[in-house]
């Protein structure tokens, strides 16, 4: 094969090419090849990275336009307005008529002042060579030979500067002829005149006309254009392989733009584009040497496999069921994925073929038959991607189905991450180094979008889940936080640098992770991708962190499934922040934030110290609340909405707090952990759904009444208890295996089971927060009109003191009855001061309620007072 389809072989078998001998290996080396019949030279892999031709020669539909006979009639006008061109290069490609050896015009272009403004002529020699002159301001460079007279296609160049009259003459991509004073010799150097007039296969003798058949061109020419400056080698290269440099175009080529003679034919032809002219490195098997041969010449190749990524294939293609595969293929009822990557051969899939084989393999991955892909599997599907990736998409065809090969293209990619093939990615870690090799096959996947790319379109998207493709002419790459990060945990060979277990000033390290959604950027020029800084700032998953801004460099010298490594290298913070962290790279590339992950670890005191705490708080506030419900049952407090939620509330809260002090007795045994854990939840539910009620009960009170007290009744006991049951019992039925804590009897902080808990509690509190200033407001403005009406005269201090006591007296009194003193526990993690203050405010929150409903309460001292009296009587 060729080089191109040489490395792609090897790249589809998870392989790569035949890397160079050392010096002590070339010898044996050569003798092993030759007994195995393996002569001549064969291709070795590029030691400086993959290269960046284009991997075959494009196909390229364009009008053509067709001199036949020389005559004097037949011309092409170019529709365009021309500025003045300090500096000028024209392009195109030609095939030259050999039947005659007299002069040709290929274009002309005159202005008034000079008829021969701008021209460019050629004849065949006896030699059989094609030489060229090109004329500016009526001054004449010598005939030179550009191309030999051989009938096929061939592309040049002419380059002219105003400065000091440079020329230059280029043909099939190389320099033929160079010089300089190509000007009015004795003035100042002109530009070449606008406003002039271009025609294509005559000489003009006169403005527009007077043409002469000797001086006519006779053959085929397409994809003219001409720019306002002299290109650079490298860019003739691309316009020589049927890329447009759109900077400074002056004229594109297009029907649209031309005035065809009717004797002249156009046709639109395909046009081969010439391929790359790059040199690849050759290991001379009877020499032992090395040399350089075309990329494009076919010779014999090797792939080269590491031993554990060769032994772990083996196993995985002898592990295989081949269900997957075979329902892929049979719904596609044709061979989409062999059923051995050791079998498979490199062809050339078309857009169409690409399409309908990645519109199958999403299908059968979203039917839920293979909840789990086997190894062998992940493997088809990756050599399948690849495939894809390299579909190299023709002018004229359908862009819709471009856009629904991408849309196919990231679904896989989504389906193949999703959280149930984390082993399976470990299972093949040695032949593809972590699920960032996806990042690698959607970037290249990402430029086959340009065609997408148009005037009226300048930006493309294609999403599905957490991965998404973004192109312009910067293209962006994301893959969701949830995508990628459970696979990276699981593959961590992918990171290269060592995590160092440490502990310091009261933090536990834990691991350095990937803390944030993975991104990839690049800026395009011509389609090529060109190196610049960027500035990105990304929000955290994780929140105790010290994080590091990394990009993901690709070992593409070695392997494009060699995976790569997260490297510093000319990144840096420039913010961090608790949620987020903004970088500064000097280059593009895919970015992500790493984050140190630390968890607050106590000592053993403090530890005790707050075990103490809590069980010395609870107990007194769970004997508060057990003396106030029984005097609230036993002296005979009148029946109303307020003794009868303050009632609720205390039975809930003492069941709580009893449950709590005694929850850790209960670890040893899973089933009364689990019943305790139940309870808790419910009964702390219910506490806070009862601290709603009275938030309810004082809106209702204080700022406005809605509703009957029978109906008031019935909706508290539905918000107090069975708000509770319901969110109980569905986090039962959804989450009964993750439930429990591991350590504790209590919910399990490591999923979403503690949202159950903290969603509602959340919302409480802030329903209450809510109540509790408009409650102070309405006291506020009470206390300010009976300060007015009785007493007149006050001095400003006295009304100011009047003032923040009828704020403050509500906030003390109400803080924690409604609650609101769980606010504290957001900040338990940032110090253990924070903990010993919201252990301290909420185990005595039975002795706040003791105190505000049964000591300070009138209806239960009256009521204590009326039973003295009958005692008494």
């Amino acid at each position: 094969l060729d080089w191109w389809h040489a490395d792609r072989y090897c790249e589809q078998r998870f392989a790569q090419l035949l890397v160079e001998p050392q010096g002590s290996e070339r010898a044996s080396f050569s003798k092993l090849l030759q007994s195995h019949h393996i002569r001549g030279s064969v291709w070795l892999n590029e030691r400086d990275g993959v290269l960046h031709k284009p991997k075959r020669r494009r196909n390229h539909i364009v009008p053509v336009l067709v001199f036949g006979d020389k005559t004097d009639t037949k011309y092409v006008k170019v529709l365009s307005d021309f500025p003045a061109l300090p500096a000028v290069t024209a392009c195109a490609h030609l095939q030259w008529d050999t039947r005659t050896q007299e002069i040709a015009t290929i274009f002309s272009y005159a202005v008034p002042a000079f008829i021969n403004e701008f021209q460019l002529r050629g004849f065949v020699d006896e030699e059989g060579f094609v030489r060229f002159a090109l004329i500016v301001h009526e001054h004449h460079s010598p005939y030179l030979p550009v191309f030999r007279a051989d009938g096929q296609w061939h592309h040049f160049c002419v380059t002219w500067q105003q400065e000091n009259g440079t020329w230059s003459i280029y043909a099939d991509g190389k320099r033929r002829a160079s010089a300089s004073g190509l000007c009015a010799v004795g003035s100042a150097p002109q530009a070449i005149y606008g406003q002039g007039t271009f025609i294509i296969g005559q000489d003009q003798d006169s403005l527009g006309g007077s043409f002469k058949e000797k001086e006519s061109f006779s053959g085929n020419i397409t994809d003219l254009h001409i720019w306002q400056k002299v290109l650079s080698v490298e860019q003739i290269e691309k316009v020589r392989s049927c890329w447009v440099v759109e900077q400074d175009l002056v004229f594109r080529w297009s029907s649209n733009t031309l005035e065809v003679e009717s004797t002249v034919q156009e046709v639109t032809a395909q046009f081969l584009c010439p391929g790359p002219v790059e040199e690849c490195r050759v290991f001379e098997v009877g020499s032992s040497g090395f040399s350089y041969a075309s990329c494009l010449q076919t010779l014999p190749f090797i792939c080269l496999y590491r031993k554990d990524a060769y032994w772990q294939l083996k196993k995985a293609h002898l592990e295989s069921s081949h269900s997957f595969v075979s329902r892929v293929n049979t719904l596609a009822e044709r061979t989409v994925i062999p059923e051995s990557v050791f079998t498979s051969y490199v062809q050339d899939v078309n857009l169409s073929v690409a399409l309908g084989a990645l519109g199958v393999l999403a299908t059968v991955l979203k039917e839920g038959e293979t909840p789990v892909l086997e190894s062998s599997d992940l493997l088809s599907v990756l050599q399948l991607l690849k495939q894809v990736s390299d579909v190299e998409v023709q002018e004229g065809e359908e862009l819709e189905m471009l856009e629904q090969l991408g849309q196919y293209y990231v679904e896989v990619t989504e389906l193949i991450l999703e959280e149930q093939n984390i082993e399976t990615w470990s299972s093949v870690s040695q032949v593809i180094r972590g699920p960032m090799a996806v990042v690698e096959l959607c970037d290249r996947m990402v430029s086959l979008l340009a065609p997408l790319l148009t005037a009226g379109r300048t930006k493309i998207m294609v999403q599905h889940g957490n991965v998404g493709l973004h192109r312009v002419v910067v293209k962006n790459m994301w893959f969701g936080y949830s995508s990628l990060q459970r696979c990276l945990s699981s593959a961590g060979n992918t990171a290269v640098f060592q995590d160092v277990a440490a502990s310091d000033g009261g933090q536990k390290y834990l691991s350095t992770m990937v803390g944030t959604a993975v991104i990839s950027a690049a800026l395009l020029s011509d389609y090529q991708e060109i190196s610049t800084s960027v500035r990105y700032r990304l929000q955290h998953h994780v929140q105790i962190v010290i994080s590091m801004c990394f990009p993901w460099v690709f070992l593409l010298h070695v392997s494009p499934d060699a995976g790569g490594m997260w490297s510093t290298a000319g990144c840096s913070v420039v913010t961090s922040l608790p949620d987020s962290t903004t970088c500064f790279c000097n280059h593009t590339t895919n970015f992500a934030v790493l984050l140190q992950v630390y968890e607050m670890q106590r000592t053993t005191k403090e530890e005790l110290t707050l075990q103490t705490l809590t069980f010395i708080g609870c107990g007194v506030s769970f004997c508060a609340l057990i003396v106030t419900f029984i005097l609230f049952l036993a002296v005979g407090v009148p029946k109303s909405e307020r003794t009868t939620v303050h009632t609720n509330l205390i039975f809930a809260l003492a069941a709580a707090e009893a449950l709590l002090m005694f929850s850790e007795l209960a670890k040893t045994n899973p089933v009364v952990c689990f019943m305790v854990t139940a309870f808790l939840h419910l009964f702390f539910m219910a506490a806070f759904s009862w601290m709603l009620v009275e938030g309810l009960l004082l809106w209702s009170k204080v700022v406005a009444v809605n509703m009957s007290e029978d109906k008031r009744m019935k909706f508290y006991y539905v918000t107090g208890w069975g708000f509770p049951v319901v969110i109980v019992g569905v986090t039962l039925a959804t989450s009964f295996d993750k439930y429990v804590a591991d350590n504790h009897c209590w919910l399990n902080i490591q999923t979403n089971v503690i949202w159950a808990f903290v969603g509602p509690v959340l919302f409480i509190l802030a329903v209450n927060t809510f109540v509790l200033f408009r409650v102070v407001m309405v006291t506020v403005s009470s206390a300010r009109r009976r300060s007015k009406m009785l007493t007149p005269n006050s001095s400003l201090e006295n009304q100011i003191g009047i003032q923040i006591w009828a704020t403050a007296k509500p906030i003390l009194v109400l803080l924690p009855v409604l609650g609101l003193t769980w606010v504290c526990g957001v900040l338990v993690h940032l110090s253990v001061v924070w903990a010993y203050v919201f252990i301290v405010l909420n185990s005595l929150q039975g002795l706040y309620i003791f105190l505000v409903y049964a000591v300070y309460n009138s209806e239960v001292r009256n009521a204590i007072q009326r039973m003295k009296d009958k005692k008494k009587a």
